[in-house]
């Protein structure tokens, strides 16, 4: 169910569906970004890596996040722009088969000039299987209210 700027609490939380990465998902961003670094595309040269295999682009992982918390229904036809990601770190690797989630917690909510809108600031945790953060920041996204 689609949720308005008056329908979120500071503190609120939300989870994303969970989503494994796959080969395809390598394949299809570095071909899609232009990104064909060896620590994603080359098994041989992954292996004498630190991390001793290939792993996920950091952005897809962004690029998969934004894609579950679209999928979980919260934001369908109410967000306006994403406006900006702050602090944004990736703090662990992303392995070929790891299975991402994502959740949200409204940390602000903001009027604005326009009466049909606000903004709403949450920091976003992205975890892996064995539920370690592996990605964090926080998005300021612009939402619609409820129409009159």
């Amino acid at each position: 169910m689609p949720m308005y700027f008056e329908d979120f609490e500071v503190g609120q939380r939300f989870t994303t569906p969970a989503r494994t990465v796959t080969e395809a998902d390598v394949v299809n961003f570095a071909g899609v970004s232009g990104d064909y670094n060896p620590i994603h595309t080359d098994a041989e040269f992954a292996k004498e890596t630190p991390f001793g295999q290939r792993i996920a682009h950091g952005l897809l992982v962004l690029a998969m996040l934004t894609g579950l918390r679209q999928r979980s229904g919260h934001f369908e036809g109410t967000v306006i722009a994403w406006l900006e990601i702050r602090n944004y770190k990736f703090l662990k690797p992303v392995l070929i088969g790891d299975t991402v989630r994502g959740e949200s917690e409204i940390l602000e909510k903001r009027e604005t000039s326009k009466p049909d809108r606000g903004l709403l600031v949450q920091r976003v945790r992205v975890y892996n299987q064995r539920g370690e953060v592996v990605q964090e920041g926080e998005f300021v996204t612009m939402v619609r209210r409820k129409p009159a």
